[in-house]
């Protein structure tokens, strides 16, 4: 084949390139005549013929599609689910990778984030969460995109185009089994399928199409179970909640083991959804102690409200987390440990700033994207303090999305 040039690499031309280190994102870094291709479905070190997917002549980077694999890595395996293919389902990146070498591609995306962002040398490994019964699926909760036809499918990578599915590989059997993919939706634009872990239907899939059933959907539950501490979580239908089943309860367990919260202290929790971390946080700190809870979401505060009603030590604040930290930073306010578990977005400085000003003895960071995490990290790193834990867990397998569990400590006075 003839071997276009740097500048005609237009969309549909095809390429042979060598793949090079994992990128954040699900891609790997190619270069063709020196333009930097970011490819799907490649892995490090292959040699493979990439259809470019996105960009053009001025742009600084392309995107493109590995169609074929001429020199392949001792990693690569058949993706087992027969949807996951360029021009196919673009939910999953990693189909293509061993599970283990899925992990080493997402530790290496976190090295590289905080050696860039932050200035910062850490080797993370990162941990498997366990699944449990119920198949080989991990997700709970799964928006199928529904077509002009009325079918229901999946989106494709970076696309509004749905792809007929009849199974996710990923989703629980509940979602799976729960007939959404079996009839046509032609009054919907997706359908929200929930299989929830509490009440009286637990492991039952909840349907709630999108627009004509949004409104009135009822709450789910979702239940936590941390060693001898349980509860039960009302979340809205369509609300935020961790789509790995392992998921809470571990956050939880690790949030009470760093911070070890004690009788009668001050715990902040921002951006607390509907109070997973405040109810474990109250418990911990008792009736002498107190717990605020942030959140920007009205429906998750208000579930927050009624989930937290029997902890009178846990007041529920509603409003922008920077906004609401202000006057309490302009009062000298302090608390004895915070945790944060921002979107993906991350905290931001002026959140930072405002956590270092309550002067707590411990700080936990939930973190959904590593590269949000580092820029934090680099912030705290300003004010003197140090990163005593970074943890990381597989809690989206297949996917190069990933949990961080960041621990920090003020500066030694």
């Amino acid at each position: 084949m003839s071997t276009p040039g740097a500048d005609d690499l237009a969309v549909g031309t095809v390429v042979d390139v060598e793949a090079q280190k994992v990128a954040h994102g699900g891609h790997v870094v190619g270069r063709h005549e020196g333009r930097v291709i970011f490819i799907r479905h490649a892995l490090p070190g292959e040699l493979v013929r990439v259809r470019i997917t996105d960009g053009g002549p001025g742009d600084s980077f392309l995107r493109g599609d590995a169609v074929e694999v001429l020199r392949a890595s001792e990693h690569r395996v058949t993706p087992p689910c027969r949807f996951a293919h360029p021009g196919g389902c673009g939910g999953c990146d990693f189909q293509h990778v061993t599970p283990a070498h899925q992990r080493a591609l997402k530790a290496a995306v976190v090295t590289e984030q905080f050696a860039r962002l932050a200035r910062l040398e850490v080797t993370p490994v990162v941990e498997e969460l366990p699944v449990g019964p119920g198949g080989p699926g991990w997700r709970t909760r799964v928006e199928f995109a529904v077509d002009d036809a009325g079918r229901p499918g999946l989106r494709a990578h970076r696309s509004h185009d749905v792809v007929p599915v009849d199974r996710c590989l990923i989703a629980v059997d509940a979602v799976n089994d729960s007939g959404v993919l079996e009839r046509a939706w032609p009054a919907e634009r997706a359908v929200d399928v929930i299989a929830p872990s509490g009440g009286a239907g637990a492991g039952e899939a909840v349907l709630v199409p999108v627009p004509t059933g949004e409104k009135g959907a009822p709450p789910v539950r979702e239940r936590v179970v941390v060693g001898d501490w349980e509860e039960t979580f009302e979340v809205a239908a369509r609300g935020f909640w961790q789509v790995h089943p392992a998921a809470a309860a571990t956050f939880v367990g690790h949030v009470l083991a760093e911070l070890d919260p004690q009788p009668g202290e001050r715990a902040v929790d921002l951006y607390s959804g509907v109070g997973l971390f405040a109810a474990a946080l109250a418990d911990r700190v008792g009736a002498d102690g107190a717990v605020l809870a942030i959140e920007g979401d009205r429906s998750a505060t208000e579930a927050a409200r009624r989930n937290l009603a029997g902890r009178p030590q846990v007041e529920v604040r509603r409003g922008r987390v920077d906004a609401a930290l202000r006057p309490l930073v302009r009062q000298g306010v302090t608390a004895d440990v915070v945790v944060l578990d921002p979107p993906r977005s991350g905290a931001g400085k002026a959140v930072v700033d405002a956590v270092v000003a309550l002067t707590p003895r411990a700080v936990v960071y939930v973190a959904c994207d590593p590269a949000a995490l580092a820029r934090d990290t680099a912030r705290f790193l300003h004010h003197g303090w140090t990163l005593r834990t970074l943890r990381v867990l597989d809690a989206f397998p297949m996917t190069h999305h990933m949990e961080c569990l960041a621990t920090f400590d003020p500066p030694v006075a």
